[in-house]
C-alpha cells in the first residue's frame, strides 16, 4: 500500500454558454455561494460572486496516492467540477487548478516571546 496525502485544490473557471434559467438560479443562490462558504471539502463547494457573473471557484480536499503527486491531485478535483456544474447543468470554461500538499507544506510557527 503506498503512502496518502492530502490534497487542498482550488479549481477556478469562467461561466460559459449559461442558459438564462442556469443564470437566474446562480444570482438566486449568490448570498449562499459568497466569502462565507469557501470551505475545502471531499464534494467541493461552489463560490461566485453575481456581479458581474463570470468567474468561479470551487475548493475540494483530495486524498490520493503520494507517488501521484500534485498534478494528479489536480485533474481529480477539476473532473469532480466538471461532474457537479454538469448535473447543475451550468456551462463552464478554463478549468485551472491550483494545488497545496498538506502533507509537505512546512509551518514557520513565530517563537514564543519572551516577558
Amino acid at each position: 500500500m503506498s503512502e496518502q496525502h492530502t490534497y487542498r485544490v482550488i479549481v477556478r473557471g469562467t461561466w460559459d454558454g449559461l442558459a438564462e434559467e442556469a443564470r437566474a438560479r446562480l444570482l438566486a443562490g449568490a448570498a449562499d455561494h459568497g466569502l462565507t462558504s469557501m470551505r475545502f471539502t471531499q464534494e467541493g463547494t461552489l463560490s461566485y460572486e453575481p456581479s458581474p457573473l463570470k468567474h468561479f471557484s470551487m475548493r475540494f480536499v483530495v486524498v490520493s496516492d503520494a507517488a501521484d503527486g500534485e498534478e494528479m491531485a489536480g485533474a481529480l478535483a477539476e473532473e469532480r467540477a466538471e461532474t457537479t456544474l454538469r448535473a447543475l447543468g451550468y456551462g463552464f470554461t478554463a478549468l485551472k487548478s491550483t494545488v497545496t500538499d498538506l502533507d509537505t507544506m512546512k509551518i514557520n510557527r513565530k517563537p514564543a516571546s519572551r516577558r
